[in-house]
């Protein structure tokens, strides 16, 4: 067993709190076929007091939760990754095979909860079949019981249990339904472990033993298990006959068909980008206004008496920059919101079932598309995914590709040269981005393929469906809070250090300011300014050969989040208050695009835009792939993303002046 004290290390860009095992407590496992409800139930049982981290001794990421049962030890939960059999195929479905089989594991679970999806029982029954050969003690959570009955299908869990030799509890996690029979018959195997002393196994179901002499042992033991299965479900499930289509059945045929699932996709992204910045404003507007009115000039009279450097620094910078985090609030909360609906309604597994099939004809891994859909809310855990491929090409391929797709840290980016550059139509030119981003994933991927990954084939994603279903309030306020907090913790920190640093260096003069004394110094005349100015003269063919620019996008390459308020640092401005009143920082962009772009603001503002989109995320991305892909292949990522950032925003902005 881990030492009880062991920490869960958490990705760089989206920390949790630590996690730490309870003295005593037994661990329990949740496993399964994925998509059958286990990672609701574990939220469930854990009031979604969820810690991703490694697993001791393993490189494979693991959800891990305090479960307080109504009485006893409170039990300590992981979510293992979900598998179809414990013949792994990749990294994290071999961790789920060798704490199930090895009794010498590391962190081996006292006891296995299983969860199986009572609508797709066969399926789910095979891995259950292994799970008892193996002889750990384990329970049954039967789960889609409303789902099967829809379908005319009745599962007897009374005969199931009888059947398995395993206690069988149906619930409903997203109702609290049947979550203290769990926890009640839970308890009760882990005291017959405590009894029995410490053995955690119990009797195995050896289906391996059956095997005829000089057959094959792997294709005969699976056919014995499937002969199991069979007659299991001839005991325990009855189907109504005439069963028809279900409504998700119907539905598919429209959303999954191949005129209409990418159109429906790209209708659904482009309503989530366009309703976030039209619902978002106002609530940025009154955000904006409180932190520049009230909070300002009530720090600025409490400083009165204070040195100006000071001033500058508490005022100017960390209010400042804070400030600007707290206007992007709004905006996260409602884009958090409606992918949230989107993805408990069940409709965001049918958008990577549409898109994987474009994804295999451009000779992409189908898998690698579940990494790239997690990389729309930070590349940081989506490289941690990487490891659900089995191949470690595939996994430096899609390790190259994954940082073009655009994190919701460049969202705050958008939004603010879009409302002041583009007015009404900014929902529009946020949408674009995002679908340039998924036109350079598979791009690059393409030539990728065709140079230095040549040897490598399309794998088809195996991935369930689940049934439609109206979203509940409990699980898109879990998950709308679990990504406010990891975006909120992580800038935060990153905005303040940032700012900081910006404000240090804009305070120590230069040149024809060396004259002033610190932090009275014009920011152009100072060191921050020095360095902006000697790097801008690179993004003249883009037409935003402007210090303020570089300056952003040397932040940027920091971290994301620092963008924005850097922008206003520079400028020492405040944000537009209404995206028809561009506000004082709009006026001064207006003015820098309009000077640098000779007379071609908008180009140049796209220009902007697609440059910081595709180059380098953070240095939280850079360190990630050094960790997953190694020194030689990160450095020629960033080679190769800041070579095409300056190449496509050269081609925007010559290609755009020659119209606007």
């Amino acid at each position: 067993m881990p030492d009880p004290r062991t920490p869960v290390l958490t990705p760089a860009c989206c920390p949790t709190p630590e996690h730490t095992r309870t003295a005593g407590a037994p661990v329990v496992a949740l496993v399964g076929n994925p998509n059958v409800g286990k990672s609701t139930l574990f939220n469930a049982l854990t009031g979604a007091r969820r810690h991703v981290g490694n697993w001791p001794g393993k490189t494979v990421q693991v959800a891990r939760g305090t479960w307080p049962p109504a009485s006893g030890t409170p039990v300590d939960l992981a979510d293992l990754p979900g598998t179809y059999s414990l013949v792994p195929r990749s990294p994290d479905e071999e961790l789920t095979r060798d704490l199930l089989v090895d009794p010498g594991a590391e962190g081996r679970p006292d006891l296995v909860v299983v969860t199986a999806d009572a609508a797709n029982l066969a399926r789910n029954l095979y891995l259950l079949a292994e799970i008892l050969e193996t002889g750990v003690r384990c329970v049954v959570a039967l789960t889609m019981t409303d789902v099967a009955r829809a379908r005319g299908i009745t599962v007897d869990e009374a005969s199931l249990a009888r059947e398995l030799g395993v206690p069988v509890i149906p619930v409903v996690p997203r109702r609290r339904q049947g979550l203290d029979a769990l926890a009640r018959a839970v308890r009760k195997e882990l005291d017959h472990a405590v009894r029995e002393e410490g053995d955690v196994r119990r009797p195995a179901r050896p289906f391996h033993l059956a095997v005829p002499q000089g057959d094959d042992p792997e294709l005969a033991a699976a056919e014995a298990r499937y002969a199991w299965v069979h007659e299991v479900l001839a005991v325990v499930r009855t189907q109504r006959a005439g069963a028809g289509l279900t409504l998700s059945d119907r539905v598919d045929r429209v959303l999954t068909s191949r005129w209409f699932g990418i159109p429906a996709f790209l209708a659904a992204m482009w309503g989530v980008f366009t309703a976030t910045t039209t619902l978002a404003k106002p609530l940025q507007d009154g955000l904006g206004a409180f932190v520049d009115g009230p909070v300002t000039d009530s720090a600025t009279s409490a400083l009165s008496g204070a040195p100006g450097w000071l001033r500058g620094l508490l005022v100017d910078g960390l209010i400042g920059g804070v400030g600007q985090l707290l206007t992007f609030v709004p905006l996260m909360v409602i884009m958090f919101v409606l992918l949230a609906l989107l993805e408990d309604s069940g409709y965001m597994a049918r958008a990577a079932f549409v898109v994987d099939r474009l994804m295999r004809r451009l000779g992409l891994p189908g898998r690698a598309f579940l990494p790239i859909i997690v990389g729309f809310g930070c590349n940081v855990p989506a490289l941690a995914g990487l490891r659900i491929l089995g191949n470690r090409r595939q996994r430096l391929l899609v390790g190259m590709i994954i940082p073009y797709v655009s994190c919701s840290a460049r969202l705050t980016v958008y939004v603010l040269f879009a409302a002041v550059f583009f007015g009404s139509t900014a929902g529009t030119v946020v949408f674009a981005m995002y679908l340039l981003s998924v036109l350079l994933v598979v791009g690059i991927g393409m030539l990728l393929r065709k140079t230095l990954f040549r040897e490598l084939r399309g794998e088809a994603l195996v991935l369930e469906l689940p049934p439609y279903r109206l979203p509940t309030l409990r699980v898109v306020g879990a998950q709308t809070w679990q990504k406010l907090a990891g975006f909120l913790r992580t800038a935060a920190g990153v905005i303040v250090a940032t700012v900081t640093a910006v404000w240090l260096l804009s305070a120590i003069p230069l040149g024809a300011a060396s004259g002033t004394s610190f932090g009275e110094t014009p920011i152009e005349h100072s060191v921050f300014g020095a360095l902006s100015r000697a790097a801008a003269p690179a993004f003249a063919p883009a037409g935003f050969d402007d210090w303020h620019a570089a300056a952003a996008l040397g932040t940027g390459f920091v971290a994301k989040e620092a963008v924005v308020a850097t922008v206003a640092q520079t400028y020492s401005a405040d944000e537009p208050d209404h995206p028809d009143h561009a506000g004082e920082l709009g006026t001064r962009l207006h003015e820098t695009f309009e000077r640098s772009s000779g007379g071609h603001p908008l180009p140049a503002v796209l220009a902007f835009l697609v440059f910081l989109l595709a180059y380098t995320p953070c240095m939280a991305t850079i360190a990630t792939q050094w960790q997953e892909m190694g020194g030689r292949m990160t450095l020629l990522s960033t080679g190769i993303q800041l070579t095409v950032a300056w190449l496509l925003a050269v081609a925007v902005f010559q290609i755009g002046s020659l119209w606007w």
